[in-house]
């Protein structure tokens, strides 16, 4: 939540600062400045360069803040480190009071640490001493140390001098201490508001991951081809969907029988998730690559089909009669009217079909895969190498913004009358 709130705050203020500042230092006065946003035309809305530059910036910039990277001149409050304590209460059967105290050294994870040393001082409560690591709690069994055990009746009653009991938590210096069920003390010190590495490491560890995987490999195979095979897999899948879903769009955009034919099983399948697909694709198929492109080839078909059928239905009657009226035929009006005005929605659905197959690739991937990107990422999760998760998550993120920009690239090319007839 704080994170949201603070990315809120600097997306607010940077816009106010691009808009009513260095928007106005650069400001054009010409004809082109004159244009006006219209509704329905795309080439007068485009990306503000400065609104990406800050965007991708900010997020960076709050993972190393909150993660405690070096690439990053600020950070978050982190975990306590360092020696602490706390003073707990014990009462004897006859309600007799003695306080103990116990000397707690807090340390990073993977570091060696001295254990501290503490007199156990006269009473029957004696004082102790803890080693916990940072982000962790660790249990105080006061019995193996104090004069009158819980056996004999001893009870906890207060802590740092707050009364307390079994259920209850205290908040000590440095940290928290709760008592179980069974009267034991458990201490956490405080966590800060870091991310631990173990569930968000910071940039400089997934850099270097990236690094070590591309020299070395993982799971018998190195980084590219993982990578290739991801792609291959969804370039492949996504072909044959588009190659069927094309011609099975415009069949039923331009055939009532078609449409009341495939409608049904289209507007059926196109809810289901390829993942809940994966059983009867390895009854079916295998666990081979055959099964692999099956899941994806499913995920783009049915985008596809539905972008061709809303392309070839949005074609504006005007145009159809006009056609006729200049002496087209059936396959003069496929050819130079449906086509050309269906590829617009075509390729919107080609970019929506490739990102659910990026998608899909981790899931078909699961299916006894071994190589490719969604397999890595699945083998390090289960060792909670979150350090690799999270760089096969760019990776696939950035190959498909890739692959997005080289299809924006070729609708630019291929559909350059896209929003202006």
């Amino acid at each position: 939540m704080i994170i949201l709130i603070i990315y809120v705050a600097i997306f607010v203020v940077a816009f106010v600062a691009v808009r009513m500042g260095l928007r106005r230092l650069m400001e054009r006065h010409d004809f082109t400045s004159l244009k006006t946003v219209t509704f329905g035309d795309e080439s007068a809305v485009r990306p503000d360069r400065w609104a990406s530059v800050i965007s991708v910036l900010t997020i960076f910039l709050l993972w190393g803040a909150f993660t405690g990277s070096q690439w990053v001149p600020f950070h978050a409050p982190g975990p306590f480190v360092g020696d602490t304590s706390f003073t707990y209460t014990m009462e004897a059967p006859d309600g007799a009071r003695d306080d103990a105290e116990v000397l707690v050294r807090v340390f990073r994870v993977g570091e060696e640490v001295e254990p501290p040393e503490v007199a156990p001082g006269d009473g029957f409560a004696r004082n102790d001493a803890l080693e916990v690591g940072a982000w962790r709690s660790k249990l105080l069994l006061m019995d193996k140390n104090d004069g009158i055990t819980r056996k004999d009746g001893a009870r906890i009653v207060a802590i740092d001098g707050q009364p307390a009991g079994p259920g209850d938590r205290i908040e000590v210096a440095n940290g928290t201490v709760a008592i179980t069920a069974k009267g034991s003390l458990n201490f956490s010190p405080d966590g800060g508001l870091q991310m631990e590495p173990i569930w968000l490491p910071p940039p400089e560890a997934v850099v270097a991951r990236v690094g070590e995987i591309a020299s070395q490999g993982y799971q018998n195979f190195t980084l590219w081809q993982h990578l290739y095979w991801s792609l291959f897999r969804v370039v492949v899948g996504f072909f044959f969907g588009a190659l069927v879903g094309i011609p099975l769009g415009f069949a039923m955009g331009l055939s009532d029988w078609f449409r009341g034919w495939f409608d049904p099983i289209v507007e059926f399948m196109r809810p289901v998730p390829p993942l809940a697909l994966i059983p009867l694709v390895i009854i079916w198929a295998g666990i081979g690559e055959v099964g692999k492109i099956i899941l994806l080839f499913l995920a783009a078909l049915w985008i596809m089909t539905i972008a061709a059928r809303a392309g070839v239905s949005g074609v504006a009657i005007s145009k159809v009669h006009a056609a006729y009226s200049l002496g087209a035929s059936k396959w003069q009006l496929l050819r130079y009217v449906i086509m050309p005005n269906s590829l617009p929605e075509i390729f919107t659905g080609a970019r929506v079909a490739m990102g659910v197959c990026w998608g899909t690739v981790v899931a078909a991937e699961l299916v006894a895969a071994e190589k490719g990107a969604g397999m890595m990422i699945m083998v390090a999760s289960r060792f909670q190498l979150t350090d690799i998760v999270l760089m096969g998550i760019i990776l696939i993120g950035v190959i498909g913004y890739g692959i997005d920009i080289l299809m924006r690239r070729a609708e630019k090319w291929l559909v350059p009358w896209k929003g202006r007839i």
